[in-house]
């Protein structure tokens, strides 16, 4: 990539020089403007957003480079002693990690649950920056935090739907919150499920509640052996590390191998039960809309019915799928998502926004109070400072990008957008059915799906023993981590592989090819060259012969 070679006057005189001769005076230029934005800044980020705009525009990876070839760039531990011209840094960045990241605009990138991002994100991300706002609290955020209330109370409407007299008394009232922003899904459910805990565990008599006393005095004021958390075996492995963090112990995380990689209600409220009766407390159960690996959601209208029979907390994680609630013609899928009492959302998903907006959403607005936190220089009481009941403290103001995302796109523009990518995601599985040389595995609800190469005539599952489909299939999980590794090497396309257990095979581990379909750039021309690149890859492989030879397939 070529670069203007520009000399910055952020650094003017410095980039030569030693330690002892960088001065105050010196460095004070990099926090100011430079006196002629023309010729200095606003040229580099011209030049760094046309190199941008131009690895965009290539294939999923711009240059076939080892991951052990970049880590040689990033091998030095020292800080350098003097400071560089922006300009000389910004051409490092270009040649280094620029031209070595992954393209995850590109329409043939479709593995992973990140995608393309609507233009204005760039020129929103510099007033982001630019205004470096601190949402911990209102004197490093003013504007900022009213925005985010409103924000959040826009996605608990899409939600819960609660009427205006509801909004108007909780949208800005300093006692209550009706969510909090944090910076993915992870934090938001280990949010939620910090709330949930420390509402039942809270103060009542003499017992000063659990965020006082700990676990332990909890335990016996509520007179149990432990708390438990419920989810299908399909749970996102975040629920895995706020059971960890909430001292609660990963033995009492409670999974239940479902109908259909989902949560079966009548099997929940079984095991539910049966775990209640050996002295311990179901603290929540935890469904899923939308799963990470197949897209599927648990029934979370049945699902709350059992949460509620066992008085225990609901939470939806709906990272992936909330946004589907924006669709009028498919936001029945997550039918009973209205009854949890917090849902996750991460808007750095099918909301369309850079990464590190998650959101966690509390159908009652006191519930929040349950972990609210006051500190003497900050946080007061009485305060809207939104730090006291977040996880994290100081944070950006991504709500910023929600915010106008909601209001550039529109609930219309983002129905288009959910339902575009349902929809080609079945045209997907339409057509790895159509092919005689790929297997649909799990089929799309939403916008996932996965699927493996499956040489075309082999024999049918009924003419195998369980012990044969253990080896055929071992064969051709090699034969499909060989064409994903291939098929990522050469950089014009991307999938991601995940292993299931495939019903059609009696629960046996499979490794498939996983798919997410929610680029707006992504056609059925791409997916077709997608699934062309995959047959001429697994066909010129040695496995692919021996499956024919040994299975008596009768190859094209």
């Amino acid at each position: 990539m070529k670069g203007l070679r520009l000399r910055s006057r952020l650094f003017v005189e410095v980039v030569n020089l030693s330690k002892a001769e960088v001065s105050l005076e010196h460095l004070f230029k990099v926090f100011t403007k430079p006196e002629n934005d023309d010729s200095t800044l606003a040229k580099i980020e011209r030049h760094l957003s046309d190199n941008v705009s131009d690895f965009l525009s290539r294939h999923v990876v711009a240059q076939k480079t080892s991951l052990e070839e970049i880590e040689k760039d990033y091998m030095d531990p020292l800080i350098p002693e003097a400071p560089d011209f922006v300009s000389s840094h910004a051409e490092v960045l270009l040649k280094k990690l620029v031209s070595q990241s992954v393209n995850t605009y590109s329409p043939t990138f479709i593995g992973h649950m990140t995608s393309s991002l609507p233009y204005f994100h760039l020129p929103l991300a510099k007033l982001l920056v630019g205004l470096n706002q601190n949402l911990v609290k209102i004197e490093t955020s003013k504007a900022f935090t009213p925005l985010e209330r409103q924000t959040l109370g826009m996605m608990h409407n899409l939600i819960f739907e609660q009427n205006d007299d509801f909004y108007g008394q909780y949208l800005h009232s300093a006692k209550h919150s009706l969510g909090a922003f944090c910076s993915g899904g992870t934090i938001a459910n280990i949010t939620s499920l910090w709330v949930a805990r420390n509402k039942l565990l809270g103060p009542k008599g003499r017992f000063a509640g659990v965020a006082r006393t700990g676990l332990a005095s909890a335990y016996r004021q509520l007179n149990i052996s432990n708390l438990g958390i419920m989810a299908s075996k399909r749970g996102h492995y975040s629920l895995g590390k706020a059971i960890d963090v909430l001292g609660i112990g990963r033995d009492n995380m409670l999974t239940i191998n479902g109908d259909n990689h989902t949560l079966n209600p009548s099997q929940a409220l079984k095991v539910g039960q049966e775990y209640q009766k050996r002295g311990n407390k179901l603290l929540a159960i935890v469904g899923i809309a939308g799963t990470t690996e197949t897209g599927h959601v648990d029934p979370l209208d049945e699902l709350a019915d059992v949460a509620k029979e066992l008085e225990c907390w609901f939470h939806v994680d709906a990272a992936w799928g909330g946004a589907t609630l924006f669709s009028d013609k498919y936001k029945h899928i997550l039918k009973g998502i209205e009854k949890a009492d917090s849902v996750t959302i991460d808007a750095h998903k099918q909301m369309y926004v850079p990464m590190g907006a998650g959101m966690a959403l509390f159908k009652n607005p006191h519930d929040a109070n349950s972990v609210r936190h006051h500190a003497q220089y900050i946080l007061r009481q009485g305060s809207k400072d939104l730090g006291s009941t977040t996880l994290e403290g100081s944070r950006n103001g991504m709500a910023l990008t929600v915010y106008s995302s909601l209001h550039i796109l529109g609930k219309g523009g983002y129905e288009l957008l959910i339902n575009k990518s349902i929809e080609l995601a079945k045209r997907f599985a339409q057509m790895i059915d159509e092919s005689e040389h790929f297997e649909l595995i799990t089929a799309p609800v939403l916008s996932l799906l996965t699927y493996r190469v499956r040489p075309a005539n082999l024999a049918k599952s009924n003419q195998f023993s369980d012990e044969s489909y253990r080896t055929l299939n071992t064969e051709i999980d090699s034969l499909t981590v060989s064409v994903q590794k291939q098929q990522r090497e050469a950089g014009k396309s991307f999938v991601s592989r995940t292993r299931i257990e495939a019903q059609q095979y009696n629960d046996q581990p499979i490794t498939v090819f996983r798919v997410v379909l929610a680029n707006p750039l992504t056609t059925e021309e791409d997916l077709k060259g997608i699934l062309q690149e995959q047959l001429e890859i697994a066909q010129s492989h040695k496995l692919w012969q021996s499956l024919s030879q040994k299975y008596n397939a009768k190859i094209a």
